[in-house]
């Protein structure tokens, strides 16, 4: 069961998101004639990319209204993805052949992560469970102090969770022992969902509601660096949230993080200095290559930024209010879905639409994962379809 404190901060996160629906209109509480921001109507063109539908399953059943974003993982060779309830399935990366299907009977909300033979989810409840990758048999479980809404890392013999009660806590990927944690302040008002962690070297990097971006020490929790993006502002609550609430983004020596109604920043890896900012605000997320940093804004545009200034590179305003999900990167392409559950194709150079799919007719929420050229999707309906661009590499 919840505690009352964890109630309390799923209800703050509920009110949260409502606020933000009644901003950005991501919610059907207007009627068409009435809605202040009407999603845009997707506008023929002529497809410069063929994108062919590799293989589908679907993988349990789906909770739209709770948000919970439950993304695909992959190490390259399997493809893990999981369902509000409980299933955790497995798929051969490339022929999409059902490796095995553990039913854990547990409200999931956050995953997957998956690395070194170890799969690891969250729940609503407060629990972090690791499964084996080779036959999903329960390996151990682990209570936490509040919901998780973000894939767990795992990797370097560590599972590292974020909870919506800003704490970071790190496992002992072998037996669920705690070895650390870390806790950052928490708005009383905040975004629903959290930022997920990423492990990259000695360090594991995460996001705040805070506004914070912060490293640690993968070992010892002890922190390297600790950046703002972005300072609070304005006069009411919602006006001034400033979440992180995306995975960041790591090319080279730099990391890439942005902030709902806050900024996008450029970091070193190194010393935690902000090398570059610009005002953009997005609780979607990012992606980036060396070609770019790749943003999908609060308003649904599209944008392209160089990694080593930020400077804006396109706007790709046609998504307008669509409520896309993170981006991902595919060959020259970033792809997002959108609420009427289409896949878009974008020319990472020019902005310019490339291709269209639906992926079926639920919404995209998750950001779609790329692994070895595919593209993996999960829908909030809990379809999993896999997508290759024809003349990709081993097509």
């Amino acid at each position: 069961m919840l505690s009352p404190s964890n109630l309390g901060s799923r209800c703050v996160r509920l009110i949260a998101l409502c606020a933000l629906v009644s901003v950005v209109g991501a919610c059907s509480i207007f009627n068409k004639d009435e809605d202040p921001n009407p999603p845009a109507k997707l506008e023929r063109f002529k497809a410069s990319i063929k994108v062919k539908k590799v293989w589908s399953d679907g993988v349990g059943d789906g909770v739209e209204l709770l948000r919970l974003s439950l993304g695909p993982a992959s190490d390259g060779s399997i493809v893990v993805a999981a369902s509000h309830d409980g299933r955790v399935t497995a798929y051969d990366a490339v022929k999409g052949k059902k490796r095995w299907s553990q039913k854990t009977g547990l409200p999931l909300s956050g995953g997957t992560g998956v690395n070194d033979n170890v799969v690891a989810v969250g729940t609503i409840s407060g629990e972090l469970l690791a499964l084996s990758a080779e036959n999903g048999q329960k390996l151990w479980s682990a209570g936490l102090t509040s919901e998780v809404l973000a894939a767990p890392a795992v990797g370097q013999g560590r599972v590292i969770v974020r909870t919506v009660d800003g704490r970071l806590t790190a496992f002992d990927a072998d037996d669920g022992t705690q070895l650390w944690f870390v806790q950052q302040s928490v708005p009383r008002l905040s975004l629903r969902g959290t930022s997920a962690p990423m492990i990259n070297g000695p360090a594991v990097i995460c996001g705040f509601d805070n506004g914070r971006l912060a490293a640690y020490d993968l070992v010892n929790g002890d922190e390297l660096w600790n950046v703002m993006l972005a300072p609070p502002s304005g006069r009411t609550e919602i006006e001034r949230l400033i979440d992180i609430n995306s995975q960041p983004a790591i090319v080279g020596n730099d990391v890439f993080a942005v902030s709902y109604q806050g900024r996008l920043a450029g970091i070193a890896i190194g010393g935690g200095q902000l090398l570059w900012s610009q005002e953009v605000s997005s609780y979607s997320g990012l992606a980036a290559n060396f070609s770019g940093v790749f943003v999908s804004a609060s308003d649904s545009k599209l944008a392209a930024f160089t990694g080593a200034s930020g400077r804006e590179l396109w706007t790709n305003d046609k998504l307008l209010n669509r409520q896309i999900s993170g981006p991902a990167i595919q060959g020259n392409s970033v792809v997002v879905g959108d609420f009427e559950g289409y896949l878009h194709w974008v020319d990472g150079l020019t902005g310019k639409l490339q291709a269209r799919t639906k992926a079926g007719g639920d919404p995209i929420t998750a950001a779609p994962l790329v692994s070895n050229d595919m593209l993996y999707v999960v829908n909030d309906g809990g379809k999993l379809v896999a997508y290759k661009i024809a003349g990709a590499r081993g097509k």
